[in-house]
């Protein structure tokens, strides 16, 4: 078996007229989906459209939902809505990275999860909690009066 590239979905490679192919649509339906601001293609330095595999699946879904009745305003939030969870998504893996490296680093440190209720429990290491959760690093005081060289500031807030 051949060795498996991943593309990346962001990758402007595909010219106007390859992405209305791939997307079932006529490049002048592209244009105007670009001067709406619905499906905004990179350009080149030459000013040239090129898309990307996200474009071309944004391209699908936007004629799913006209389709289906859905006009053009309520399509453009629907995607805007999709890109802001997606950039979410991507901080929440980020935090949840810095988290556990920071856990790594601080065999002391302690976790705690805060629920929807307000109440508050102890996690053990490792343990994973809904994404509705709210994660605090928590470092015993003594740590703190002690004047670790890694405190930082946030770190100093009185502690509960």
């Amino acid at each position: 078996m051949g060795e498996q590239h991943d593309i990346d979905d962001d990758a402007p490679i595909f010219a106007i007229a390859v992405a209305a192919e791939l997307s079932g649509m006529h490049p002048q339906t592209l244009r105007q989906y670009d001067r709406l601001g619905l499906v905004v293609p990179a350009r080149t330095p030459g000013g040239s459209r090129r898309y990307s595999l996200r474009h071309v699946s944004q391209l699908r879904e936007v004629a799913r939902m006209s389709a289906e009745g859905i006009g053009l305003p309520a399509i453009a939030r629907i995607l805007e809505l999709e890109d802001r969870v997606r950039e979410l998504h991507g901080r929440v893996r980020d935090l949840e990275e810095r988290v556990r490296i920071e856990l790594e680093r601080r065999p002391g440190a302690r976790v705690f999860a805060a629920g929807a209720t307000g109440s508050v429990v102890t996690l053990r290491s490792g343990t994973r909690v809904r994404r509705a959760t709210e994660l605090v690093v928590w470092r015993p005081r003594h740590q703190l009066e002690r004047g670790d060289s890694d405190a930082d500031p946030a770190a100093s807030a009185p502690q509960h």
